[in-house]
């Protein structure tokens, strides 16, 4: 049977069972094997835009035998499926725009697909960006690291009550004095949001970029991203402040604000 690494497991740990999964940019159908060989989807679609990886997830497939469960097919993005083929889609390991812009061209092919499994490698803020403009809840969100390398998952769900879920999801909150807890499924705070004492505010804009399920949760992995961030960021600041150039000034005081917004959220998670 199929093995699957700890970045991988994660993800298909929030296929729900008995889905009907399309796995977009499947590489070698790993994900749908390994949830097939379980019994854990009731069919698969693995899409596969390069020659390589596409003969490779036959190969996969076919090797398990798995070609009447598995479907392998050869297209750019959310092409390969038809609307109401699938209700689960998972797309992991590419950047945040890349995602996006499947998910943008392929709008018409989400019909009947109930759940989004979605693990950028940078720009995770802009996927949030898209399922809040775009009508999806953000259920959950799960950060983990393997090899050295951190990765966020993020959960999205097409819900009737979407628009009242995320707006309690990223409502303004406090942080720092008060910190940040999980209350009733969603973030919430600690003390009183109109009154933040030593700590500042996370906006929507700064949830965006953090995760409001992530910056609830904390913890150490969370922390070493951010502590990384954070150190990229005061190099730049050191580079700037070498120059005379006025932009780099105006630059360099964005660039002070941000560093004051990851260090508050260091110092509460």
């Amino acid at each position: 049977m199929v093995t699957l690494s700890i970045r991988l497991t994660a993800i298909a740990d929030r296929v729900p069972a008995g889905s009907r999964l399309a796995d977009i940019g499947s590489d070698h159908a790993l994900l749908p094997v390994y949830l097939a060989e379980r019994g854990k989807i009731a069919a698969g679609i693995a899409g596969e835009v390069n020659g390589g990886p596409y003969e490779a997830a036959c190969r996969q497939v076919r090797e398990s035998g798995l070609d009447s469960l598995i479907s392998v097919r050869k297209g750019d993005g959310l092409a390969v499926l038809a609307p109401g083929e699938a209700d689960v889609v998972t797309v992991a390991g590419m950047g945040g725009a890349l995602i996006v812009s499947i998910l943008e061209a392929g709008e018409d092919r989400l019909a009947g697909v109930q759940r989004l499994v979605l693990q950028p490698n940078v720009g995770e803020d802009q996927v949030r960006r898209y399922l809040l403009a775009n009508g999806w809840w953000l259920a959950a969100e799960e950060i983990l690291e393997e090899d050295g390398k951190i990765y966020e998952i993020l959960v999205a769900e097409r819900r009737e009550d979407a628009a009242e879920r995320n707006e309690a999801l990223y409502r303004e909150r406090a942080v720092g004095g008060t910190g940040v807890r999980m209350e009733a499924g969603s973030p919430s705070i600690t003390g009183d949001p109109a009154d933040p004492g030593a700590g500042g505010v996370l906006d929507r804009e700064a949830l965006l970029r953090f995760g409001p399920y992530l910056i609830a949760a904390g913890g150490e992995v969370f922390r070493r991203k951010w502590r990384r961030e954070l150190d990229k960021w005061r190099h730049v600041e050191r580079q700037l402040a070498e120059s005379a150039l006025p932009a780099s000034a105006e630059r360099r005081e964005a660039v002070r604000r941000d560093i004051a917004k990851i260090e508050e959220v260091l110092a509460c998670s």
